[in-house]
């Protein structure tokens, strides 16, 4: 029963993570404008948040496939988690508070996969175990 309670909660948060990067992979160009022009009365220089807006769609869709798959899941769970650190950091220094929650809910489901990574049967990292 674990193992299905696993493999949903890691569903879950795969399809969230593919979802993000599926859209905005596509118009590329037009996300970074914005995030860069939601970032420009921040602390932040342009020169780190141009070059983030640009990898963040890559990493959520291969977060997000790598998570649905169940492959390399204990360093995609850390690497999907650092970007949720990122995310809530970045949503702090524009005082998005409205975004905030939706972020921890991500990194607590995040830190929950990690945790309990041992249920992670249904998934091909077991497949190539064998």
């Amino acid at each position: 029963m674990n193992d299905i309670s696993y493999l949903m909660l890691r569903l879950v948060a795969g399809i969230s993570f593919f979802g993000h990067g599926l859209v905005r992979l596509p118009k590329l160009n037009a996300f970074s404008q914005w995030m860069t022009g939601s970032f420009s009365k921040s602390m932040l220089p342009q020169s780190l948040v141009t070059p983030f807006s640009y990898a963040l769609p890559v990493a959520e869709f291969t977060i997000g496939i790598l998570l649905i798959l169940g492959i390399f899941s204990p360093k995609v769970i850390i690497a999907g988690w650092v970007v949720m650190l990122l995310l809530m950091f970045g949503t702090c220094l524009i005082e998005n508070w409205e975004a905030l929650p939706s972020q921890m809910i991500h990194a607590i489901i995040l830190v929950a996969l990690y945790q309990f990574i041992a249920a992670n049967s249904i998934s091909l990292d077991q497949f190539f175990k064998k």
